[in-house]
């Protein structure tokens, strides 16, 4: 694993038996992955795919049954290297009697930062993540979208190298879900790594350097967005300085009346399209074995 790698799963896999022990459930199918240093990698897949396994696999919550993953550059049951990593889960448990203040205290204290150093993060995060006239309101009274907030400062506490982050926008208005891909552009633009889960698929398109797709437990597809979204049989062309009678015609007449074609690409489905469209083909191949 080189140095320029934060992430590498060779053949990961996870199954679980069923309630009595009896039967296997292929939860984690193969995966072959590879996350670069300073990258928002974009893991999607429908409910059951395999996502959480997959993170629970690499904060070392669990172990797989086949395979292995190295995080930055060490075996996930390396007790040092989860100090350097942030971590937001899809659903945040805090003490609801704490305010925004003493909750990011209290996770400081427990990475060992100094008091000095402490006070000075949890400052600047409370500003990042538009709480600064909210952070002394016990956490009971914030709304959905304020504890998904503090819930990001609390995954960056500790300077992370790799910040994982399950639906961070979910319950967030259109401002703060701005803000929030804001923070993680930040990010990235400090060399760190993003591992992001989201269910939605815009925001991800937005921000994500490349993604990767699951469903059933195994790897269905992994790029850059334009890799996946580009359309090699459509073509789009761009026109400039035709009106709007002259652009419905072809463009031969379009250069005959001197028009200018700005440019002629491959077209692009949506994110949400190509998703949609590996889950539908699962389901038809699933009803076809049956």
């Amino acid at each position: 694993m080189d140095n320029d790698t934060t992430i590498k799963t060779e053949n990961l896999s996870k199954a679980y038996r069923s309630f009595w022990g009896r039967k296997k459930i292929l939860a984690l199918d193969k995966l072959n992955i590879d996350i670069k240093k300073g990258e928002i990698f974009g893991l999607l897949g429908p409910n059951g795919s395999g996502k959480t396994t997959t993170l629970k696999l690499l904060l070392g919550l669990i172990f797989p049954t086949e395979g292995r993953a190295l995080v930055l550059g060490k075996t996930t049951n390396d007790v040092d290297v989860k100090n350097r990593i942030g971590f937001l889960p899809e659903e945040s448990c805090f003490y609801r009697f704490l305010n925004a203040d003493e909750i990011l205290d209290f996770y400081g204290q427990l990475f060992k930062i100094s008091r000095k150093e402490r006070k000075a993060r949890i400052d600047r995060l409370i500003e990042q993540v538009g709480l600064g006239l909210a952070r002394k309101r016990p956490l009971r009274q914030y709304s959905k979208g304020m504890l998904r907030r503090i819930g990001i400062a609390q995954a960056l506490i500790n300077d992370p190298d790799l910040i994982i982050l399950d639906e961070p926008t979910s319950g967030l208005d259109p401002i703060g879900t701005r803000e929030t891909k804001d923070i993680i552009l930040a990010l990235k633009e400090r060399r760190k790594t993003v591992l992001l889960c989201s269910h939605l698929l815009s925001d991800v398109q937005d921000i994500c350097d490349r993604v990767a797709i699951l469903d059933k437990g195994k790897l269905q597809i992994s790029g850059t967005i334009d890799e996946l979204l580009s359309s090699k049989d459509v073509v789009e062309v761009l026109i400039r300085n035709l009106s709007d009678e002259a652009i419905s015609e072809v463009e031969t007449f379009i250069k005959e009346r001197h028009g200018e074609v700005i440019s002629v690409k491959n077209s692009s489905d949506t994110l949400e399209g190509l998703f949609l469209k590996i889950y539908a083909a699962n389901i038809n191949n699933s009803k076809t074995d049956v």
